[in-house]
């Protein structure tokens, strides 16, 4: 029987920081829930990387993740919002050490490219194919697209480590004759 996996996908911010936990058996996942953290009502950069950490400790205490995934921040023209992203991030990813998550890191256009096939896609075409994919109903999607990129970041980290790895490797014809006479007809 296969384990369930819990995966638990971040989208770093320092206004708004978006969550998606998926549980997969097998090739099989499920939106377990994905919502948003709003930060901008905070002043201080300090206490909203303190409320990160919060959040993500309690997402991991009440959900028991087996994996992070995070969405790594991309390089920009603004070095302050860079600065601040990646300090957000580095938080998040501090709560997952914190409770001995393993944590993986995924590049944007990465992320985009396992949900839509395309690196350069929009927040609501990603939004749109995970609301597809797990037949959320139009109610329940957030007004903020930070959540379905949380849930991409889950989502994506599923399909690197969820593809099938076949113990038999062949290097020519023959070798896989020798290897599975039973699908050799005589």
């Amino acid at each position: 029987m296969t384990k369930e996996r819990i995966i638990l996908g971040i989208d770093p911010g320092t206004i708004i920081m978006g969550y998606g936990l998926l549980s997969a058996v097998g090739n099989k996942p499920t939106l377990e829930t994905m919502g948003v953290l709003q930060l901008n009502k905070y002043e201080d950069h300090y206490l909203r990387l303190r409320k990160i950490f919060e959040r993500v400790l309690s997402l991991i205490d009440q959900y028991h993740p087996d994996e992070l995934a995070i969405e790594a921040p991309f390089f920009g023209k603004n070095v302050q919002s860079m600065l601040k992203l990646g300090r957000a991030q580095g938080v998040a990813m501090a709560a997952a050490l914190e409770r001995d998550i393993p944590i993986f890191e995924y590049a944007p256009l990465k992320i985009k490219m396992a949900i839509t096939g395309n690196g350069n896609a929009s927040k609501e075409q990603v939004a749109g194919m995970l609301q597809r994919m797990f037949h959320i109903p139009q109610e329940s999607m957030l007004p903020q697209l930070d959540a379905t990129d949380g849930l991409a970041a889950a989502v994506c980290h599923f399909f690197q480590t969820n593809s099938p790895i076949t113990e038999k490797k062949y290097n020519s014809w023959k070798d896989f004759i020798a290897k599975n006479p039973d699908k050799v007809r005589k």
